[in-house]
């Protein structure tokens, strides 16, 4: 039971962008229904904005 290793743990790095791309195409659908294009154009202008920071501040 001792001599047991453990195997590498496996890479789920695509699976979790795949349903975060799912997750955020339904929300941005139920944004669109309820609230119009425009809130939704301006949620993704503003997600892109705050990815950009994200990855800007990362570097230094």
């Amino acid at each position: 039971m001792r001599d047991h290793r453990l195997d590498k743990a496996p890479d789920f790095t695509n699976a979790a962008l795949v349903m975060g791309a799912v997750n955020l195409t339904w929300m941005f659908a139920v944004v669109w229904a309820v609230f119009g294009f425009a809130i939704v154009a301006l949620l993704a202008l503003g997600l892109n904005a705050a990815i950009t920071r994200l990855k800007s501040a990362r570097r230094d």
